[in-house]
């Protein structure tokens, strides 16, 4: 159960710069892993979005959430973190999920402070609830866990509601409870980030959505230069889904084209092949325990 949680804790302690793909099923996650990436981030609104096909929006809740990322976390060898919302409720239901998260097989989660139901943090409308009943979730999150290995993340949404004062101010306060990093979301500048940085002295992770595109909320900012500002972690919570409905949305044109015309079409630039597919999922693994296991002698003698 805490394999997982100090393999990360170890990437952490390493000093490394740590890149963490937004995943949001078996598919996403054995890819980031084949990539040759040491760690990978569920994200809260790619699962929602494709798990309950709603927006982000606080319509998931805790057990649809843990028992996703369960599977999510045991069909890899790197260790995973999960974006656990606002804990789905008060300190006391910090607790619960913590442990549940825990026992799930994640190496740590976030819990934001967001006032329930929460929404994407690059949405408007956000609200924050006082500082004072976060850090007692951070407490309760600390206490709950089993190994001190497992990673607690802060995060704040404070910067569109207080500015990047009041940030700041929350992000000394939940290192000081004992949050193992921070994560200041929708950071609007390098100067936030700076300034995030230098509040919080404990590792610091920034949200870079979708990685290789620009988004209106949050600049594109080189790692050489994330790193030259002291930040230890980037997730890309929105690269993974984004390319995936551009890749089926392609797909499927080309399947309409085809519809309309009775011709069919060969497109091995939009496809990979079904070989891609049961190397990717471990087929041949599976084939060599069924050809062990499956191998009896029924003569009786």
């Amino acid at each position: 159960m805490s394999e997982n949680a100090r393999k990360y804790r170890a990437l952490l302690n390493s000093g490394d710069f740590l890149v963490s793909p937004g995943v949001y099923d078996g598919y996403s996650v054995r890819l980031v892993e084949a990539a040759g990436f040491k760690t990978a981030a569920t994200s809260g609104a790619a699962v929602s979005n494709t798990l309950l096909g709603e927006p982000d929006a606080g319509v998931m809740g805790l057990s649809e959430n843990v028992n996703h990322c369960r599977h999510i976390a045991r069909s890899v060898g790197i260790p995973i973190t999960a974006d656990a919302d606002t804990g789905y409720g008060n300190p006391m239901n910090v607790h619960y999920t913590v442990q549940m998260f825990e026992e799930a097989g994640v190496a740590g989660v976030n819990i934001e402070d967001q006032v329930s139901p929460k929404r994407c943090g690059h949405m408007p409308g956000k609200d924050v609830i006082p500082t004072e009943e976060f850090l007692k979730k951070i407490e309760a999150a600390c206490l709950a866990r089993r190994d001190d290995a497992f990673v607690i993340c802060a995060r704040t949404d404070a910067i569109a509601v207080e500015g990047i004062e009041g940030a700041c101010r929350r992000a000394r306060a939940y290192a000081e409870a004992g949050a193992d990093m921070i994560f200041a979301d929708a950071v609007r500048s390098e100067d936030d980030i700076a300034a995030i940085v230098d509040a919080a002295r404990v590792p610091v992770t920034v949200n870079m959505g979708f990685g290789i595109r620009s988004r209106p909320t949050t600049p594109l900012i080189p790692i050489p230069r994330l790193k030259a500002l002291g930040v230890r972690r980037i997730s890309l919570p929105r690269m993974l889904p984004a390319a995936a409905i551009y890749g089926m949305r392609e797909a499927l044109k080309v399947m309409q084209e085809v519809v309309a015309t009775g011709q069919p079409a060969d497109r091995p630039d939009l496809l990979v092949g079904i070989d891609d597919i049961m190397e990717l999922m471990g087929y041949e693994a599976m084939r060599e325990r069924e050809a062990k296991l499956m191998r009896f002698d029924v003569s009786g003698s």
